[in-house]
């Protein structure tokens, strides 16, 4: 057989495709066999070349002289021995190798005087059996590891996925990287983030004209972070820097390095940035990069070394960039109060870009950007329809806009209508309508009681945003909903608009108890998001009464100590009584205005029963007729 073909063969094992599984398994299967039958056929000829002979036959023997050769072996306590008369030797294994010669000592004594130096003659013809199954298991396996290697060859299938330049080398330690020569994406393809981009025009400056940065002794940075909720862009804005600066961009996902081999995570790394040296100017973009690059000791139980491994190596390749290598790394993640503080100093992700949600302008030039191509109706405002999106991101905003698409065309229609997108809107963030869904009356009731115990609320508290859509069509996981439209972009919320939104969420809750005189599990959501609420103004926006402006725990729910409450058992339990004392106060607030507007819950229902949903002005109608 050839060496490259012997190579490929390896290769094919290290990264089978389906038809070389299949020819492994088959192997596998034929080994078992084979050897689950050989161990078999070896236990029946020891069994039957060993004549079975307990201690006291064997002390026997000694004793009347009826044995000729023998040897013992101290450490393993076996005794080889030859009967007179016979021509196969015998094993046994004694108890105690020490007890035995005491036993037989005279006769060993006597026998190693004769014969100092006689070793046991093993009759060699009864071991052929052995050595024949043992032949007959290798040329087996041989066969069928010969048929799957001549199939690996003849399929011809890359064990390793191909990229777009020349890392075709395969195995473990290579990265699985995905290499654009020239990006395709500019700035011109990023909406509603102008000063993100603002901040990477540095970069491309650099790339394009390294000559200007170096005359005035400046220093770019070697690493930028781009941090931000998923869906808000930091991929596309990775790529439009390098098709701005029309340099080669390797992207990979950090998840890629992390192996269960120590040591394979910190080759990939070199790799993937020896690759990017021998192509600079280059950038370097890792996805998620909090997958390989969490915080060192942070498990307090369990460390990963592998995931360690790669960090430090990592740490190494961005010390050793020079400020003239023409190597920019860009990372992008959305937990990164998890990073390792070595990656985030200054010398390696010199500069943090926030790519945040987009405000009214910046959905306004995202949805004008995936509006390009769709045919819209005169009735499509893009501006309102971005004042009604208020927290969608721009992977938020592409679905919307792709979901009314698939509707207009779903109903023979040649534009995209309002219908469409007030319809689109609603699924993107409740899911799709469930109308084969078939209800009890009883349920429906509950439902539409509920619903209605939302919105009356809702209504009546004026620092919430207003009602736009009341339904008991079931969406997604919900048997109804209250969805309602925020009329501006807000940063921050005041301690009495939490307060009213403890009250909105216990809606549904009190006019189950009001009407029905009992509660169901309906509720459960609204519950577990109102605790949630109220726990959070108590432990992390210090907006307690009795316990102060006071953190106890982090922004993402954790303890500050690792594992372990910041706080003693007392103050423990006077959070808990404050969470408690918020809730009985929203219950309670909730109950008057439900009881003081009656005639509104019972009207709501009734329409919902029978209309099934209504629209914002439809329910201000009628609020305002009852």
């Amino acid at each position: 057989m050839k060496k490259n073909s012997f190579r490929d063969f390896w290769n094919k094992l290290l990264n089978p495709d389906a038809a070389t599984l299949k020819q492994v398994d088959k192997i596998s299967k034929v080994v078992s066999m084979v050897s689950g039958s050989g161990l078999l056929l070896l236990k029946a000829l020891d069994s039957a070349s060993m004549q079975r002979t307990t201690y006291a036959d064997l002390l026997k023997l000694f004793d009347e002289d009826k044995v000729t050769d023998y040897r013992l072996d101290m450490s393993s306590r076996q005794l080889t021995f030859r009967r007179k008369g016979q021509k196969t030797f015998e094993q046994v294994f004694v108890p105690d190798a020490r007890l035995f010669l005491n036993d037989i000592h005279e006769k060993v004594k006597s026998y190693n005087k004769d014969h100092p130096d006689a070793p046991v003659k093993m009759d060699y013809v009864h071991g052929i059996p052995n050595w024949v199954l043992a032949l007959l298991c290798t040329g087996v396996i041989g066969f069928y590891v010969l048929d799957a290697m001549l199939l690996a060859k003849s399929n011809g299938v890359p064990s390793m996925p191909v990229v777009k330049d020349d890392h075709k080398q395969q195995g473990y330690v290579k990265s699985n990287f995905s290499m654009e020569a020239q990006s395709n994406t500019t700035f011109d393809d990023v909406a509603g983030l102008e000063e993100e981009k603002e901040e990477l025009k540095e970069v491309v400056e650099y790339l394009r004209d390294p000559d200007k940065f170096r005359k005035l002794g400046a220093r770019v940075p070697k690493g930028v972070l781009l941090i931000g909720p998923p869906g808000t862009g930091k991929t596309l804005l990775a790529r439009a820097v390098a098709g701005e600066a029309h340099v080669p961009f390797f992207s990979i996902s950090g998840s890629e390095f992390v192996e269960m081999f120590v040591g394979v995570g910190a080759a990939r790394v070199r790799d993937l940035f020896q690759k990017a040296k021998d192509n600079a100017p280059a950038i370097i973009f890792i996805d998620e990069i909090d997958a390989m690059a969490r915080r060192r000791g942070s498990d307090m139980f369990t460390g990963n070394e592998e995931r360690e491994t790669t960090l430090n190596q990592l740490l190494v390749e961005m010390d050793g960039f020079a400020t003239d290598s023409g190597i920019i790394l860009i990372g992008a993640t959305n937990r990164s109060d998890i990073l390792d503080p070595a990656l985030l100093r200054p010398g390696r992700f010199d500069r943090h870009v926030a790519v945040g949600y987009p405000d009214i302008k910046g959905r306004t030039e995202i949805l004008q950007v995936h509006a390009k191509g769709k045919p819209l109706a005169e009735d499509v405002d893009l501006v309102t329809l971005a004042k009604s999106t208020s927290g969608f991101t721009g992977a938020d905003l592409e679905n919307l806009l792709n979901e009314a698409a698939l509707l207009a065309a779903k109903r023979n229609k040649t534009e995209i209508g309002n219908e469409e997108l007030k319809e689109a809107s609603v699924k993107v963030v409740m899911g799709t309508e469930k109308r084969s869904k078939k209800m009890s009356d009883k349920e429906r009731r509950l439902t539409a009681f509920h619903e209605a115990g939302h919105a009356v609320v809702t209504y009546h508290l004026p620092d919430l945003d207003p009602v736009e859509e009341v339904s008991i069509i079931p969406r997604g996981s919900a048997g109804g909903y209250t969805m309602s439209l925020p009329q501006e972009d807000r940063s921050y919320a005041s301690r009495d608009e939490m307060l009213d939104e403890l009250v909105a969420l216990l809606g549904g809750r009190v006019a189950e108890a009001i009407v029905f005189g009992d509660v169901s599990t309906g509720a459960s959501n609204d519950i577990e998001r109102a605790t949630g609420l109220a726990r959070g103004m108590i432990t992390r926006y210090g907006m307690s009464s009795t316990l102060g402006p006071v953190a106890y725990e982090s922004d993402t729910g954790r303890y500050f100590a690792y594992g372990q409450k910041a706080y003693s058992e007392k103050t423990a339990s006077a959070i808990d009584e404050e969470v408690n004392t918020l809730m009985n106060h929203a219950y309670n607030r909730a109950e008057r205005l439900l009881k003081d507007n009656r005639p509104q819950l019972d009207a709501l229902a009734d329409y919902l029963l029978e209309n099934e949903k209504i629209d914002a002005d439809g329910f201000k109608e009628l609020m305002a007729a009852h």
